[in-house]
């Protein structure tokens, strides 16, 4: 009789429990399943995730509708790029770095958060001229500005002095672009080969010290004291006469 009470209460014990863990999945949930749930990822990082997916990183040797949004707006606020066709090439990575110059950030050439948030408030440096057409060239930023009327019309990215000493021709000296009002007094349209290298289409302001083309634009001072731009943008300064004689040059 024992034994036979003792199997019965054992049978009435795994009832119990087979009925304890059924009310306990109809309820839908469990201590321990409820202590384990990863916390749902807050509302602000799901939206950065998203954004961060549907704006990735560009850069020199993208292509596509991403990048021809980036160039409209750089061109919408003046930063010169030639035409707008969704190539990330020199002339687009040039207007990078200018924007980047402008906004005071980081000089990747990189177009990235921070990037983003500046064509969005849209960075503008001012003239220091008010009256013509007037070449400024900001040493600060190392930007080049082409000026109307007190208006700055176009920003191009370029390369100054780089403050280095060199030798030339048994001369040291320092690789400086000097500030002060000149005007353009002969330029070449060509290669000019001189004891310093090859400058493209110079427009020479300052003895030999020229605004030129280059195939090297870095977006910090790099020249021997010349106003380096890229080949294309030179390209483009010559064909709009923004380079001709007697053109005035501000070197702030």
């Amino acid at each position: 009789m024992d034994a036979h009470m003792s199997g019965i209460r054992v049978q009435c014990t795994r009832i119990a429990a087979c009925a304890a863990a059924a009310a306990v999945a109809a309820a839908g949930w469990s201590a321990t399943a409820h202590a384990a749930a990863p916390p749902a990822a807050p509302q602000a990082v799901q939206a950065a995730q998203a954004e961060e997916g549907a704006r990735p990183l560009l850069s020199l040797g993208d292509s596509g509708p991403a990048v021809r949004e980036v160039e409209r707006r750089l061109k919408e606020l003046g930063y010169w790029l030639g035409p707008v066709d969704g190539e990330f090439d020199v002339r687009t990575s040039q207007a990078v770095f200018a924007v980047q110059k402008a906004a005071g950030i980081a000089r990747d050439g990189v177009v990235g958060p921070d990037t983003r948030a500046a064509l969005e408030e849209g960075p503008r440096p001012g003239a220091a001229s008010s009256a013509g057409e007037v070449v400024e060239v900001d040493l600060d930023r190392q930007l080049l500005l082409v000026v109307r009327d007190g208006e700055v019309r176009h920003i191009l990215n370029t390369s100054t002095g780089s403050g280095e000493t060199y030798t030339s021709q048994g001369r040291t000296s320092v690789a400086v672009t000097p500030a002060g009002e000149y005007s353009v007094f002969r330029h070449v349209d060509g290669w000019d080969d001189g004891p310093l290298g090859s400058l493209y289409r110079p427009a020479y302001f300052n003895g030999g010290i020229a605004v030129h083309g280059y195939s090297s634009v870095p977006p910090y001072p790099a020249s021997h004291g010349c106003v380096r731009v890229s080949i294309p943008a030179m390209d483009w300064l010559w064909a709009e006469g923004h380079v001709d004689n007697g053109t005035p040059v501000v070197v702030r």
